[in-house]
């Protein structure tokens, strides 16, 4: 029989057709077979499997971040001895100065009686404070003017700090400028007065521990709650430097004589937002921490944060400030530098707190104190170099709006 003669025509149309239609593949043919039967799979074919998927797998992400500091293994370097009872319940939040080849501390205490007072320890290597004194180095000052009358006094103060329930000195950063040490702290009166108070010592003095401190003047408004003000260790174009404010934007304020502060004519007004906008870990910005130290890169202040998705828990951030213009924010940490993961930085008057008032350079190494739970005192390290190399690597640079870099504020005082 012949074959059929196709027209060129229609085995185009042929053609076409059979290139629009779906053939199932192979494998698909021999799944279809295989349904309903028990298919055993060995260990080996397991781990093949798996190594199959980890391969093709999109690599992770990991974001580069600094390196933290590093806490000394003997932390917690000063406790409350129960023998003085002045402070037999918390000793925290030390400032700190380096002088004469030893770092000197001025540590808040907690005695029997709630009342914060300011102890004094000594080191030679920054972690063993064996010199103790066992009587305060500074005790607070309140008037009668700041602290209302029994009628007037609310059925609960409006401001609770650290367990000091009767008021005293909080929270000391000292200051070495020249041959003076400065001494700036939270003066709390136990019910509503929370001011920032001024104070200062000779260096002579304050080495042989002869208290001689100057009477405290305070520098912020009455009727307002502020904390966390600290002077620069040096003169900023011929001026003292305080700083009183990093959020949302740091603030300072210049003035020619700090023994000689006027409370009525010389009060600093200060404004701040904790609300960061940075969208990062530091979300919620407590303030700022020990005073600026001067580096090469620098002013490097450390402050406290908390991030409103891991609240009640205050971590410690870093930032470069520029030298000659310390608003102007030049680097700040992408990751907190220190959290609250230790035992004794949660088991406390005040679980999950890291709080640092002090920090000092000593041959190279950064040296940062702070207090555990608002009970204890500790000490975190780094190489200083190593430490801004790193700041300046993965820290985020900040850019301040509407910044002015020749302006300087004044508050009236010239």
């Amino acid at each position: 029989m012949p074959l059929k003669k196709v027209s060129k025509k229609k085995q185009g149309l042929q053609k076409k057709k059979s290139l629009g239609k779906k053939v199932a593949p192979a494998k698909r043919v021999l799944a279809k077979k295989s349904v309903g039967k028990k298919k055993i799979v060995t260990r080996a074919q397991r781990s093949s499997n798996l190594l199959r998927i980890i391969r093709r797998a999109r690599p992770l992400v990991v974001e580069k971040r600094q390196r933290q500091l590093e806490r000394h293994e003997n932390n917690p370097i000063i406790e409350p001895r129960e023998e003085n009872y002045w402070e037999m319940k918390a000793t925290f939040n030390p400032g700190a100065i380096y002088a004469d080849h030893r770092v000197h501390l001025l540590y808040r205490a907690i005695g029997g009686d709630d009342v914060s007072v300011l102890g004094y320890a000594a080191s030679g290597d920054g972690v063993s404070f064996s010199e103790r004194s066992n009587e305060p180095a500074y005790l607070p000052n309140t008037t009668k003017a700041t602290t209302p009358k029994e009628d007037q006094k609310p059925a609960v103060p409006a401001y609770f700090s650290g367990g000091g329930w009767n008021g005293g000195c909080e929270d000391p950063r000292l200051t070495l400028i020249d041959d003076r040490v400065y001494l700036t702290y939270t003066a709390f009166d136990g019910w509503g007065s929370i001011r920032i108070a001024l104070s200062s010592i000779a260096l002579e003095d304050f080495l042989n521990k002869k208290w001689k401190w100057k009477k405290p003047a305070m520098i912020s408004p009455v009727g307002e709650i502020h904390k966390n003000w600290v002077l620069f260790p040096e003169k900023i174009r011929g001026k003292f430097a305080i700083l009183h404010s990093i959020s949302p934007n740091i603030l300072i304020d210049y003035v020619d004589d700090l023994d000689h502060f006027d409370e009525e004519e010389m009060v600093i007004k200060s404004k701040y937002n904790r609300i960061s906008n940075t969208g990062a870990w530091d979300s919620w910005i407590r303030g700022a921490g020990p005073p600026p130290l001067k580096t090469k890169d620098g002013w490097l202040l450390f402050y406290h944060a908390m991030d409103i998705r891991d609240p009640n828990r205050y971590k410690l951030g870093a930032m470069i400030l520029d030298a000659a213009d310390p608003t102007k924010v030049l680097y700040r940490s992408r990751s907190p530098i220190l959290e609250p993961d230790f035992d004794y930085e949660n088991q406390g008057f005040k679980s999950g707190v890291i709080y640092s008032c002090g920090a000092v350079i000593m041959d190279s190494e950064l040296f940062v104190y702070y207090g555990g739970a608002d009970s204890v005192t500790c000490v975190a390290m780094a190489k200083l170099d190593t430490f801004l190399d790193e700041l300046k690597r993965y820290g985020a640079p900040k850019l301040t709006p509407e910044h002015k870099p020749n302006a300087m504020k004044t508050n009236g005082r010239s």
